[in-house]
């Protein structure tokens, strides 16, 4: 299957459906079944010491994953996460970005499944690893 949307396509319709948080995020390249993006981190995705909470990285796995699903699928807006399982290995780095390279493990007619890594920017070593699903609308 060909990827659909592009980069530019999917920060846009980031910014139309999630026009809050989008700002957050930039996809740094996308294709076929994979996807990079970052969390531009800033002071309101800390927690106290200074290090990126988990709920942040959460966002960033969780959009790497609905995004890499889009990619494939075209804009559907209401798919939706069915299941997430975390892992948190490390503490990121203070002051950098944080990279999500994304996987589409599996994609069906219901059903999306991805893997995803979480890093600091710079480093090899993951600071949090995600398996996501996404259930897909039926087609309009």
């Amino acid at each position: 299957m060909a990827v659909q949307m592009d980069e530019a396509q999917l920060m846009a319709f980031m910014r139309e459906v999630f026009h809050q948080r989008a700002e957050d995020f930039g996809v740094d390249h996308v294709a076929e079944n994979e996807i990079t993006m970052r969390l531009f981190s800033a002071e309101r995705h800390l927690r106290p010491g200074g290090t990126v909470s988990g709920p942040s990285m959460f966002a960033l796995a969780d959009v790497a994953a609905y995004l890499v699903t889009l990619a494939m699928i075209g804009p559907k807006a209401l798919a939706v996460t069915t299941n997430c399982s975390i892992d948190f290995m490390r503490k990121p780095a203070s002051g950098v970005d944080l990279i999500a390279k994304a996987r589409l493990l599996k994609l069906g007619k219901h059903l999306s499944v991805s893997d995803v890594m979480l890093y600091s920017e710079g480093s090899d070593k993951p600071v949090a690893r995600a398996s996501l699903t996404y259930a897909i609308p039926p087609k309009d």
